[in-house]
């Protein structure tokens, strides 16, 4: 599969989502099934989870994607972990729009990091789901150890009854997609060849920090996120969106740590170009969306030159939402 240019809409049913195999109904099985990490459900991941609800449709069954909370690297070697793409409560939503019927959440721990490949098969996949068949991409790993691939995968599918399909890498402007692919991309700043593997635009979901204009309505046209401890672009000026109280406002985004004049400090920046008062308070959701990198960060040798520059940075900016 080859991706297309364009963002690729998400399906309109939405999952139920199951926290352990403990809420999932006795006689919800047979299912088909993909397992996975699923960080950013990007186009690849969608390649496989799509397949297993076309393939579900066809014998009768039901869909299911099998995901792990926390990501395994968190358990396994924390100091190494990455950052995520889609924080937990993001990655449930998107997958459980992707047209499975259902989303399994296990919970990754050191038990669970223990259980060999073929009692992971045997209890979890064949005794409490009746999987029929399961999706999964070529560097798909799993059991003790993660021991075990698509070989041995298909190996206990035919030893218990289950047919395995293994998709291959999809592949978007000659690049393939994975989620390390995509970490990579954002934290470079190369938003626009993030947004082709991940098929929408890279965002993260946060609430205001406390300052100004924050109260019961927002009086200026500058928000900034609260602290946020997944993925983020590398420091620099970015084109974005900014999504709050139901409306969605064009900006200009300042990711880094101002250097330009006093103390250095950190910020997610935002500062809306078609400005209206809206409702906000500290427990508002925001949703930002990155859409295209306009320059990294720069110290300014004056107020006059910096002011300069925002008003130039908004010049391209207004000129992309044209343009688009």
């Amino acid at each position: 599969m080859n991706g297309a240019n364009g963002d690729s809409a998400p399906a309109e049913k939405t999952a139920v989502v199951f926290h352990g195999v403990e809420e999932v109904p006795l006689d919800f099985g047979p299912v088909a099934a993909a397992i996975g990490n699923f960080d950013g459900v990007h186009l690849g991941h969608r390649e496989i989870l799509g397949g297993a609800a076309d393939e579900a449709k066809r014998l009768g069954t039901r869909s299911l994607a099998i995901t792990f909370d926390p990501h395994p690297e968190h358990v396994l070697r924390p100091a190494n972990a990455p950052q995520l793409i889609t924080p937990t409560t993001e990655r449930l939503r998107l997958l459980a729009a992707t047209g499975v019927d259902a989303v399994l959440v296990l919970r990754f721990d050191e038990a669970l990091a223990a259980v060999p490949a073929h009692e992971f098969v045997r209890s979890i996949l064949v005794d409490t789901l009746q999987v029929r068949s399961v999706h999964e991409g070529r560097s798909f790993r799993f059991g003790h150890g993660a021991r075990a691939g698509v070989e041995e995968l298909t190996a206990f599918g035919e030893s218990f009854g289950f047919s395995v399909r293994v998709h291959n890498a999809v592949r978007v402007h000659g690049m393939e997609v994975s989620s390390s692919a995509v970490r990579a991309l954002v934290a470079a700043g190369d938003v626009r060849r993030a947004r082709w593997m991940l098929g929408r635009p890279f965002g993260v979901r946060s609430t205001p920090a406390r300052g100004r204009g924050i109260g019961t309505r927002l009086l200026v046209p500058t928000v900034n996120l609260a602290p946020y401890r997944g993925l983020l672009p590398d420091f620099g000026v970015y084109v974005t969106r900014l999504s709050v109280d139901g409306r969605t406002f064009r900006a200009v985004t300042n990711v880094g740590n101002r250097p330009t004049f006093g103390e250095a400090s950190f910020a997610v920046e935002s500062h809306i170009l078609d400005f209206e008062p809206v409702n906000l308070d500290e427990q508002t959701e925001l949703e930002l969306e990155f859409l295209r990198r306009l320059r990294g960060e720069l110290t300014w040798p004056s107020a006059e030159a910096l002011k300069a520059q925002i008003k130039a940075d908004v010049a391209q900016a207004r000129r992309y939402f044209r343009l688009k």
